[in-house]
């Protein structure tokens, strides 16, 4: 069996966490919406597969990782019946490696698939864990998608591109980066988007003129 899944960034269907900056006259805060989980899975049934496993990615994993999205997000393309524009291209980020390979190795050695860890934790909650954090930027946003019995990188992104939810994610403007991983069948594309607070605001915190809260 071959298996789809996605974590949507904000503005699709799917979980949202998101962090966005707000000003109100001297005051800029930071909006936590809180997750919530539509899943997106789409089914195909393929030919048995042999099981290998992948520990950090090399350069070649990478190179063709972001070769076939960034190709995508240079074009534009139709993600179901919804065309997404063209995107700046995303850029290989290894703490969103760390996070997607750590979910990668537990579905693979407790037979289990979902964005759900064994311990409750999510996406977001993992790739915090891994150090893709959300202090002192005024933007966050975060997505995944997962598959299970794909045996080739080329197999895999055929697939999340064919499914709207998970191409969504593929072409979503706000993701800046990317890390991905494979452990056996199971893979694993963790998203970021993170904006820095520009230079003028972080002198304005600095000096107390304007300060940061976070809301629910």
């Amino acid at each position: 069996m071959l298996f789809l899944s996605c974590i949507n960034a904000k503005d699709y269907a799917g979980v949202t966490k998101t962090i966005k900056l707000l000003v109100t006259r001297n005051v800029i805060g930071i909006d936590m919406r809180k997750l919530i989980l539509v899943g997106v899975i789409a089914l195909m049934q393929i030919l048995p597969v042999k099981g290998y496993s992948q520990q950090k990615a090399d350069d070649a994993f990478k190179q063709e990782f972001l070769q076939s999205i960034n190709y995508t997000r240079a074009q534009g393309c139709k993600c179901g019946t919804t065309y997404m524009r063209p995107a700046p291209p995303l850029t290989w980020n290894d703490l969103l490696e760390n996070a997607a390979l750590a979910h990668a190795r537990d579905m693979g050695e407790h037979n289990y698939f979902s964005h759900s860890s064994r311990n409750g934790r999510g996406a977001n909650d993992r790739v915090i864990a891994a150090g893709y954090n959300f202090n002192g930027y005024k933007s966050y946003t975060v997505g995944e998608n997962i598959a299970f019995g794909q045996e080739s990188i080329d197999e895999v992104m055929r697939g999340w591109f064919k499914s709207e939810g998970h191409c969504k994610n593929l072409m979503n403007p706000d993701f800046k980066e990317v890390g991905v991983a494979q452990y056996d069948t199971y893979w694993v594309q963790d998203f970021g988007g993170r904006v820095p607070f520009s230079a003028e605001q972080q002198k304005l915190i600095k000096s107390g003129r304007i300060r940061i809260i976070k809301g629910d």
